[in-house]
């Protein structure tokens, strides 16, 4: 009659299993394996077709070690499990390669400790083994697959790891494509949509990051491209800026200066991003009021005047050259109030207040304007241009030397 083993409580997951034990599982290996094989590929079709496939013979070797590194460390805790471990790590490795999620490798695992447990119960009666003995078998069996599970999650994110990160730089090679500002050939685009399962969209939104962008990539919508570490970074929203991107954003850059560019056809992405790079740069000088995220649709005007420095002084030059002989006090005295009745045609009265000044004072300066600029202040296009120039110069006053 089979001798009656009782457990051992040595506090270690595998401990109250005695050595013996092992002797007596090890001759099951060999069919325990092949009913292990059958349930599985009966449960889960796909790993019969992988079993009958050209990696058969792996996952054959990777379930017999499996099973044999259990017996072995009953037998001997200390056992080595290198080449367990690498296997399982495999197997996750291999269902991350294939696309599919870890579930079925998970039942697999789990539908293999059943049947391993079901075999225990059936060399138990013959030995006799106790309740408190079949029970620590149990435990320490499901607590040996959570580890197998455990080692083959480890494969499994290593490829998931290494997947998105080509990814992103695949959709970091299109963003950068798609902002060349230059002609692309279609074909390339659409060779990187393909890549990335991005589709190209009629319409984008750039926004303009301020670095560094603390960018949160996991709140960002899948469609978003990004590209963080840039010098300047920025990302592309497809589409325009509604409610739902907005609110997005807001999670994706908390407490990061942006700048929301205009909704552009895709083409024109170059020209979105260019904006709302030169928006930061107006608020950096002062000339823009600072604030977490600014539309450049609401600076449009600024942009277009303060867009080249150098035609300005030249526009500059021409527009004020009748003021130009005079003394430096009295030609700033004169621009102001200039300016005051282009903005406002108001009356004496209501310029005075502006201007600090008396009403007299404001009907003696604008008769000095009219005899000075003649035809200038009478003519539509020469009275816009001289507007014009009087609204930029006021704005990079307020920019100081750093927009010149």
């Amino acid at each position: 009659m089979p001798r009656l083993i009782q457990p051992l409580d040595t506090g270690d997951p595998l401990g109250p299993l005695p050595q013996e034990f092992a002797a007596i599982m090890r001759p099951e290996l060999p069919s325990l394996i092949k009913e292990i094989g059958m349930e599985v590929t009966r449960a889960y079709p796909e790993y019969a077709r992988l079993l009958n496939g050209p990696n058969g013979a792996s996952i054959r070797m990777g379930v017999e070690q499996s099973l044999s590194s259990f017996v072995d460390l009953v037998a001997e805790p200390t056992s080595p499990t290198v080449l367990r471990d690498d296997m399982c790590r495999r197997f996750g490795r291999f269902e991350a390669y294939e696309g599919r999620t870890m579930d079925a490798l998970q039942g697999a695992y789990r539908l293999g400790a059943r049947v391993a447990l079901r075999r225990a119960k059936k060399v138990g009666r013959s030995y006799n083994f106790s309740p408190a003995l079949m029970l620590s078998f149990a435990d320490a069996l499901f607590a040996y697959v959570d580890e197998l599970e455990s080692l083959s999650r480890e494969g499994y994110l290593e490829v998931q790891a290494q997947s998105d990160q080509q990814g992103e730089a695949v959709r970091r090679r299109l963003l950068h494509l798609i902002l060349t500002g230059r002609p692309v050939p279609r074909s390339a685009i659409a060779e990187l949509c393909e890549q990335t399962g991005w589709t190209l969209p009629e319409q984008v939104t750039l926004v303009a990051l301020r670095a560094p962008s603390g960018v949160d990539r996991i709140s960002a919508d899948h469609d978003v491209l990004i590209d963080p570490a840039d010098p300047q970074p920025h990302l592309l929203i497809p589409g325009p800026m509604n409610d739902a991107r907005r609110e997005m954003l807001d999670r994706t850059i908390p407490g990061s200066g942006a700048a929301i560019g205009l909704t552009v056809p895709t083409a024109l992405a170059a020209d979105s991003i260019r904006w709302a790079r030169r928006v930061l740069e107006l608020v950096d000088a002062g000339v823009i009021d600072d604030a977490p995220v600014i539309l450049c649709e609401d600076h449009l005007t600024t942009l277009w005047l303060l867009s080249d420095p150098v035609l300005l002084d030249q526009l500059a030059e021409r527009e004020l050259s009748p003021v130009s002989g005079i003394s430096a006090t009295r030609r700033e005295r004169l621009i102001e109030t200039l300016r005051i009745w282009l903005d406002t045609r108001g009356t004496a009265a209501q310029m005075g207040e502006l201007l600090d000044v008396h009403p007299q004072t404001v009907r003696y300066r604008m008769r000095s304007l009219e005899a000075i600029f003649g035809d200038q202040l009478t003519d539509p296009e020469s009275r816009f241009s001289t507007e014009a120039v009087l609204r930029a110069m006021r704005l990079r006053a307020r920019g100081g030397q750093s927009l010149n």
